[in-house]
């Protein structure tokens, strides 16, 4: 009984030195104002990026509000819209949208995806190694306005400004153009399962 005191003591100390040997996780925070068609990116309330995005068009529009990232792949094929490839994908909805990079980067200041929250491949790659490393719990997504008219671009698909440290770092390995042998890899690796192989003719050189 007379060691008691002393043993809870010790284990109040040990807390207080793990607690005070942890690393401090940032706060972000990604805005995307839909009718301007951009994002803002906060680090603990200063801004570090503004970077031009394209959100769901009419009939595919991005749902606004306040969310918490759900899941990340750094390499994600959407099952539903032809196996497009979503590189560096945050996903922040029960229903599947998500901020991830796009090879349609000329559309980008134009409201034309299916509801996912487009960004340049470098921009994603970005964003994905930034909530990676601050943690998805200490993430916050909002979506505010409304989308603009038919055809109207509302941000400069300059690049966006990067206003910290003005710098570019591209997707490593998705640089030129969509990889299709890799689509159909895996396709047929996950969702196709035969007795037997079956020649199937491959247009467009797959």
């Amino acid at each position: 009984m007379y060691y008691l005191p002393g043993f809870f003591a010790a284990l109040a100390f040990s807390a207080a030195a793990l607690s005070f040997g942890a690393p401090a996780r940032a706060n972000i925070l990604i805005t995307i104002d839909k009718a301007k068609q951009q994002m803002t990116v906060r680090v603990d309330g200063d801004p570090r990026y503004i970077w031009p995005v394209s959100t769901g068009r009419a009939g595919y529009n991005t749902p606004n509000g306040n969310y918490r990232p759900t899941s990340m792949e750094r390499q994600h094929y959407s099952r539903k819209y032809a196996w497009a490839p979503m590189p560096h994908s945050i996903f922040f909805t029960n229903e599947g949208h998500a901020i991830h990079g796009t090879y349609e980067e000329a559309g980008l200041g134009h409201a034309r995806s299916h509801g996912c929250v487009r960004i340049s491949r470098a921009h994603a790659s970005i964003l994905y190694r930034l909530v990676k490393a601050e943690g998805m719990k200490n993430t916050r997504v909002v979506l505010e306005g409304h989308i603009p008219g038919p055809g109207q671009m509302v941000a400069q698909n300059d690049g966006g400004d990067d206003i910290s440290a003005r710098r570019r770092t591209y997707d490593d390995g998705y640089n030129d153009a969509p990889p299709p042998r890799r689509v159909y890899r895996h396709y047929r690796r996950r969702y196709y399962r035969a007795p037997f192989p079956i020649p199937i003719p491959l247009p467009f050189g797959f």
